[in-house]
């Protein structure tokens, strides 16, 4: 059985004994008893228990959060001492959506090839596609939001982006402090075409909502969506960051509400080991992410 912190991982990923003991390899009453321990030790329940089914409650959350910061500093470890005994080298195809390749993507790369002999494949696309060379094998690994629904990628979550609503500088609600999604459902929305992770989260939020957007552009680039806002041709949902993609016609107003922010990960083959290069990558910007440095 792994050590706690990484069995822990795969339980409050998936919230299901029966699913995350065949990724570990063990029998549900094995996990059962591990949970049951592991609860026993911290003194307190991690999951509240609704029939068979787990749901990981506040405390679990906190656990799950040191949890994954001590896998990645564990993966760290062993692949410094690794780098010292064998120096990596090696190529790894790297495929990401477009907004990630501004400042996270570049950032990620240049720290990591400072200790590492690596070269990198680079592409770029809609979300749909980006998965679709992780399983095609064309890519190694990938950068994508929101996490796939497919469940021949395994995932690895990196951080959240906040989500604020694009609207011209003389919109009626341009001076607001936040908004609520519901208050623009009667509003043109400028939307990313359908295969966008964007465009997904849109659909969703517009779902939880209960309204049907009325999307008067298609884009497939952020920055086009936010000069059309600027235009005056509608509203659109952008991530808030840095200020990127936004011009001076726009302002860019937090969502407020439950659905606000955007969750940014990594995804691989799950049934397919990666390359020694690209699996120490992906430890390297899960340690990164995990520590905030």
């Amino acid at each position: 059985m792994q050590s706690d912190f990484e069995w822990f991982v795969d339980l409050a990923e998936t919230e299901n004994v029966s699913v995350a003991a065949q990724r570990l390899h063990v029998s549900q009453p094995t996990l059962s008893r591990a949970l049951a321990r592991l609860e026993r030790e911290v003194g307190a329940t991690l999951f509240d228990r609704r029939g068979k089914r787990l749901a990981l409650n506040d405390r679990g959350r906190v656990y799950l959060t040191h949890c994954r910061r001590a896998r990645a500093e564990m993966e760290a470890a062993r692949h410094q001492i690794a780098d010292m005994v064998d120096p990596v080298e090696g190529t790894i195809h790297l495929s990401f959506l477009h907004s990630f390749g501004v400042r996270l993507v570049p950032e990620w790369i240049g720290a990591f090839r400072r200790d590492a002999h690596v070269s990198f494949t680079l592409s770029q696309d809609a979300a749909e596609t980006v998965v679709g060379r992780v399983l095609s094998g064309e890519a190694d690994l990938a950068v994508v939001s929101p996490r796939p629904r497919s469940t021949e990628v395994a995932w690895a979550p990196l951080m959240h982006q906040r989500l604020g609503l694009a609207v011209p500088v003389d919109h009626r609600f341009a001076a607001r402090s936040e908004v609520a999604f519901d208050e623009v459902a009667s509003d043109p929305f400028i939307a990313m075409a359908p295969g966008f992770g964007m465009r997904r989260i849109l659909d969703e939020l517009c779902a939880a909502n209960d309204f049907r957007p009325d999307i008067t552009f298609e884009s497939t680039e952020l920055g086009t969506m936010a000069g059309l806002v600027g235009a005056g041709l509608g509203v659109a949902v952008l991530p808030i960051e840095d200020g990127a993609h936004t011009p001076e016609t726009v302002s860019l107003i937090p969502l407020s509400g439950s659905q606000t922010t955007r969750e940014i990960g990594l995804i691989w083959q799950r049934d397919r080991a990666l390359p020694l290069p690209s699996a120490r990558f992906r430890d390297f910007v899960v340690e990164r992410c995990a520590t905030g440095s």
